[in-house]
């Protein structure tokens, strides 16, 4: 993309903005949460948010209280 210099106005070529997306699975998200029971441990550990996991299980119509019940209920 060529975009125009703020401060000289000559044209440059600029690769990108912003960092990439993550593109997480939820499956990988949801054993992060089995495995420790809390939404900033799991984050830590995948190297994400804790907005980003509760955004990833929004839209995958599940809730961060439901996938941790589950997994202390099995044990």
């Amino acid at each position: 993309m060529i975009v125009e210099c703020p401060h000289c106005g000559k044209p440059l070529v600029v690769n990108g903005f912003g960092r990439p997306r993550l593109n997480m699975p939820v499956k990988k998200i949801c054993d992060a949460l089995r495995l420790h029971h809390s939404v900033t441990a799991a984050a830590r550990e995948l190297g994400c948010s804790r907005g980003y996991i509760y955004k990833v299980l929004k839209e995958s119509g599940l809730k961060a209280e439901d996938v941790v019940s589950r997994a202390r209920r099995r044990a």
